[in-house]
């Protein structure tokens, strides 16, 4: 049996779109995550003593990848369960109801954060969840 490039043969993955995704959305969350809970908003509403002091270049590298290895477990999570549009967008609400927010919500109910970061936080992580969702929904089918 000859397996094509970008074509699915008997269940078999798209490969090579499944990395496209991962690589893109992964590149567009990181630019929301900026966005959301970036230098303007930490600078306006964060509070000092939460955050250590120095540079934060290697806490900024050590989180990079991060949104690529969220971008790239969902992606596979939705391509397996074989979700596109719809199933995507919903799967996408319910990680977030399920992860994320209900733990920068009781991070902020015992840590000193600013409402809007929190609320910067939590809108940011529904954007890069719906963002990959998108990305599985119109590339991955």
């Amino acid at each position: 049996m000859r397996v094509q490039f970008l074509r699915r043969v008997k269940g078999e993955m798209h490969w090579a779109r499944l990395i496209a995704i991962i690589i893109g959305s992964g590149v567009v969350s990181s630019l929301t995550d900026w966005f959301f809970a970036g230098d303007w908003i930490h600078r306006r509403y964060s509070y000092p003593e939460i955050w250590r002091q120095g540079a934060e270049s290697r806490a900024i590298a050590l989180t990079s990848p991060l949104p690529f290895l969220t971008c790239g477990v969902f992606a596979c999570v939705a391509a397996r369960l074989g979700l596109h549009s719809a199933g995507a967008l919903k799967l996408a609400v319910a990680v977030w109801l399920m992860g994320p927010l209900p733990l920068i919500l009781t991070n902020a109910a015992f840590m000193k954060l600013h409402r809007v970061f929190v609320a910067s936080y939590a809108v940011g992580w529904l954007v890069k969840l719906v963002i990959v969702a998108l990305a599985v929904g119109w590339f991955l089918r």
